[in-house]
C-alpha cells in the first residue's frame, strides 16, 4: 500500500511537471518549407518565445507578413478556457488556452467576442517541433487554413 502511494505521487509529479513545462517553452522559428498556407497568407518569417508565467505561458510573438509591416504582440494566458486581452495582433483582442493533454493545446482567438480561429497546438514527443494548425478566418475575413512547423531554436 505505501509503495503504491510513494508510485502514484512520483506518477502524479512526473505529469504535472510534464505538463507545466511541456508546451513550446524557449524560442521556435518558423519553417516555411515544412508550413502549409492559403495562397498569399504564408508569412516571410515568425518566431515564438514561450515562457512560463504562473500556471499559463507568456507568448511573445513577432511575424513579418508576405505584406505589409512587422507584426509584435505578447499576451499571458492560463491553460484555463478564458480569455484574455491580446493588444497588437492583426487576428484577435483575446485569445483563450485549453490544455487537451501533455504535449497539446488548444488556443481560440477571438475579436469583438466573435471567434475569428481555432489552432491547435502540438509539441513533437522529442520537444524540437512545434506544429500549429490554425482553421478560421482572419480579422478581414479571409479563411485561414494552416499548418505551421516551428523549430526550437
Amino acid at each position: 500500500m505505501r509503495m503504491s502511494l510513494i508510485s502514484s505521487v512520483a506518477v502524479a509529479f512526473v505529469v504535472v511537471g510534464g505538463t507545466a513545462l511541456a508546451q513550446s517553452v524557449g524560442t521556435w522559428k518558423l519553417n516555411l518549407e515544412k508550413s502549409k498556407y492559403n495562397l498569399l497568407q504564408e508569412p516571410k518569417s515568425a518566431t515564438l518565445v514561450y515562457e512560463p508565467a504562473g500556471a499559463g505561458i507568456k507568448v511573445t510573438v513577432d511575424q513579418v507578413p508576405a505584406d505589409g509591416p512587422a507584426i509584435h504582440y505578447a499576451y499571458s494566458a492560463d491553460y484555463n478556457g478564458k480569455d484574455v486581452a491580446v493588444v497588437g495582433s492583426p487576428n484577435g483582442d483575446t485569445a483563450a488556452r485549453t490544455r487537451v493533454n501533455a504535449t497539446t493545446t488548444s488556443l481560440v482567438n477571438k475579436k469583438g467576442g466573435q471567434i475569428l480561429s481555432t489552432m491547435t497546438l502540438a509539441d513533437s514527443t522529442d520537444g524540437k517541433t512545434l506544429t500549429i494548425t490554425t482553421t478560421g478566418k482572419d480579422a478581414t475575413g479571409k479563411k485561414i487554413d494552416s499548418v505551421a512547423v516551428y523549430e526550437k531554436q
